[in-house]
């Protein structure tokens, strides 16, 4: 059976699940990690959920590194510094200005090539999950732009809530909030304040999930609900797909790329003319290949 998706790495630590037939792209998932990991700690979860949705690509960004202050000062991948973990110390959150532009403007490079914003989720887990939760209800809607589809957060919390606010006509973005009872980092007690103080920043669709005997982790629970409410958020659609570049605009390296990216190669072993490395482009564009 063919993979639903072909994945790609960058030089900044980026991995991307791009669909199989990029053509079909109708939908986003962006997965930010927690604390000291990078993207390549979630890529087998963005793997599995991917196989179930072939029409969404998933993009998995790496947080700069910088000095953290709550592990002795020590340097690593992170999205903000951490002072500390109680109410006032989180909000202490130097960094997350720069982490949340950079995350708006991965959502907005979708909405650059027709992804719509009720097609993409932000997700995250722990750290990651606090940043997703801050930048998806503080997107801006001056011109009337619609919710995300959704957020998913995993053992996050909110933070800097002093600096938190709800952007005008997101309060109704659907806010799907995982977190294990036995967590001795981040307390099930800091999820029900974050709850707490999202909806009364105005959400009105938080949904804080407990797992019991869950600690600071995932399980195959967790992902099964989270691949679940995916599913209700971002169900198939043929509107609002990705607008690609004609072919026929393409260069030659533009048009090898495409062809090695849908795992094409070797079909185009031989191949002399533009005109024969375009044909297999549309071919595999319109699914007959």
């Amino acid at each position: 059976m063919a993979p639903s998706h072909t994945t790609a790495r960058t030089g900044d630590g980026t991995i991307t699940l791009t669909p199989a037939n990029e053509a079909s792209q109708s939908a986003t998932v962006i997965i930010c990690h927690g604390l000291g990991d990078s993207a390549e700690g979630f890529a087998d979860v963005a793997e599995q959920l991917s196989s179930s949705l072939p029409y969404a690509k998933f993009i998995l960004p790496t947080a700069p590194t910088q000095k953290v202050t709550m592990n002795m000062g020590m340097a690593m991948p992170s999205w903000y510094d951490i002072v500390g973990l109680d109410k006032r110390s989180n909000e202490f959150c130097k960094g997350i200005e720069e982490s949340r532009e950079r995350l708006a403007g991965l959502v907005q490079a979708e909405l650059d090539v027709g992804i719509q914003r009720n097609r993409i989720v932000l997700a995250g887990f722990s750290q990651g999950g606090a940043l997703s939760l801050y930048t998806g209800m503080q997107l801006p809607t001056a011109n009337d732009e619609p919710p995300l589809a959704g957020i998913v957060i995993m053992s996050g919390y909110l933070p800097h809530e002093s600096g938190f606010k709800v952007s005008p006509g997101l309060e109704g973005t659907p806010i799907w909030h995982g977190h294990g009872m036995s967590d001795p980092l981040v307390r099930f007690e800091a999820a029900q304040e974050s709850e707490k103080g999202v909806t009364e920043k105005g959400a009105t669709a938080y949904n804080l999930v407990p797992y019991a005997g869950l600690a600071h982790s995932v399980n195959p629970s967790e992902i099964a609900d989270v691949l679940a409410f995916l599913t209700k958020v971002l169900p198939p659609s043929d509107d609002g797909k990705v607008q690609l570049k004609d072919p026929s605009e393409m260069s030659i390296k533009e048009l090898k790329a495409a062809i090695a990216k849908a795992g094409l190669g070797r079909q185009a072993v031989g191949f002399a003319e533009k005109r024969e490395f375009i044909e297999l482009v549309n071919a595999h564009r319109a699914g007959k290949l």
